[in-house]
């Protein structure tokens, strides 16, 4: 077999790769003048993108696999029949996206095993690149859905039965588009799990880093709080008599924020980031609003006293301005650490590239923190330009940057895929 360090991705067909999916759901963004794409989970246009992954999976020769939740599997087999090692990551996208958040891992995972066919090297265990459904969970509500029914954390009942905002069932959405597939939605534990990843943040670049270690995902909890006050004209309704559904969910939005300040719970961060006002008219009180929560803190102790400070929050802003107000639990993790011999290993595949490098924590979640639960799990983190926003069309990783990532992805890969 040729020596690791003699292993290297193609840059340009890696970019080019990228730039050929960003193509599928691709809009054209009014306020930056800039191409962005919209793949929306389970919309034609992710079904789109869907069929021309698995065509991509296909030219490599791959065993491709569609399990009953539509997550993918393109399998390259190995000279043993053992356990094999995963790359995974997803294609979906929020509906103001760029081209490299979720797709960096996949794409990149397809160019590693062209870099392999291309050397002519043949791994001892078997590589396996797959996408998971809805990652994002702006449609369905629930993030990381398709990994955490495959790990077990989700029912499959559970998952089909979820629905949009405009009530598609979500196993309906999956049969539309084709990829309700037949096979086992949960995976048997791979040897290793590895993840691909642009940064969704300013850190890497700021430090003038090359890549960053991930140690773990911080914990998650995501709300959808229902207000329910008395819709009236805008004119004739004296404010003391007023309930107003809109000012309750502005209370709750600017709590959060003294929460933040107060300094008492860490490193948390919180945002209300849609609200839906009912009936939504300039001259009518809004009688209802929708409105989600979503808290984030490295600190599992911290998190859950921020989430029982919320609650408090909700109840005083209910008594406050005399509305009803009830919430749901739409998606909740712990912090999950990443496996010490991962972060090592890709440490190790970073500064053998002298690629500057250092552990950082990631703030958005990842298929990769439901496989933490089954196999010994890693993530490689690329910087971004334009400070590293994400979920817009200015998202930015260099063709430099997003070859450094995939290729320490390709040499932590052979070297867990060579692993006894």
């Amino acid at each position: 077999m040729r020596r690791i360090q003699d292993l290297a991705i193609d840059p340009a067909r890696l970019y080019a790769s990228l730039q050929a999916l960003g193509k599928v759901g691709s809009y054209r963004d009014a306020r930056s003048g800039l191409d962005g794409v919209c793949r929306l989970a389970l919309t034609e246009a992710d079904g789109a993108g869907r069929r021309h992954v698995v065509a991509a999976m296909r030219e490599l020769g791959l065993d491709v696999r569609v399990d009953r939740i539509g997550n993918v599997y393109g399998r390259r087999a190995g000279t043993a029949d053992v356990e094999p090692v995963l790359i995974g990551s997803h294609i979906d996208s929020v509906p103001t996206a760029g081209i490299f958040d979720g797709c960096l891992g996949v794409i990149g995972g397809l160019e590693v095993l062209r870099a392999l066919d291309d050397a002519g090297v043949r791994t001892r265990r078997p590589l396996v690149v797959a996408f998971f459904t809805d990652e994002e969970g702006c449609r369905f509500g629930t993030d990381m859905l398709g990994s955490a029914v495959a790990t077990g954390r989700i029912p499959l009942e559970v998952a089909y039965a979820l629905t949009d905002s405009e009530g598609v069932v979500l196993e309906d959405a999956l049969a539309a588009i084709g990829f309700r597939g037949e096979a086992r939605e949960r995976v048997d534990p791979p040897a290793a799990f590895l993840e691909c990843h642009i940064e969704q943040g300013p850190l890497l670049r700021a430090r003038d880093l090359d890549l960053g270690v991930v140690s773990g995902v911080q914990s998650i909890s995501w709300h959808e709080v229902t207000i329910v006050g008395k819709s009236a004209h805008a004119g004739t309704t004296p404010m003391d008599l007023r309930h107003d559904a809109g000012v309750a969910a502005a209370r709750i939005n600017l709590g959060l924020r003294e929460l933040i300040a107060s300094g008492r719970f860490g490193q948390l961060r919180a945002t209300m980031g849609a609200i839906r006002p009912t009936p939504n008219l300039v001259n009518i009180v809004p009688g209802v609003c929708v409105c989600t929560v979503d808290l984030r803190n490295p600190d599992d102790a911290l998190m859950r006293a921020a989430e029982a400070e919320v609650l408090a929050l909700y109840e005083r802003v209910a008594a406050t301005e005399g509305v009803e107000l009830s919430w749901r639990q739409t998606a909740r993790t712990d912090t999950v650490p990443f496996a010490e011999a991962v972060r090592e290993r890709v440490a190790a595949a970073a500064s053998a590239q002298a690629l500057s490098h250092a552990p950082i924590v990631s703030g958005a979640g990842h298929d990769a923190q439901e496989f933490a639960r089954l196999c010994p799990t890693g993530m490689i983190f690329v910087p971004g330009e334009n400070d590293g926003i994400s979920h817009n069309p200015r998202e930015l990783s260099t063709v430099a940057q997003c070859a450094n990532g995939v290729n320490t992805l390709l040499r932590v890969a052979l070297d867990l895929a060579e692993t006894p």
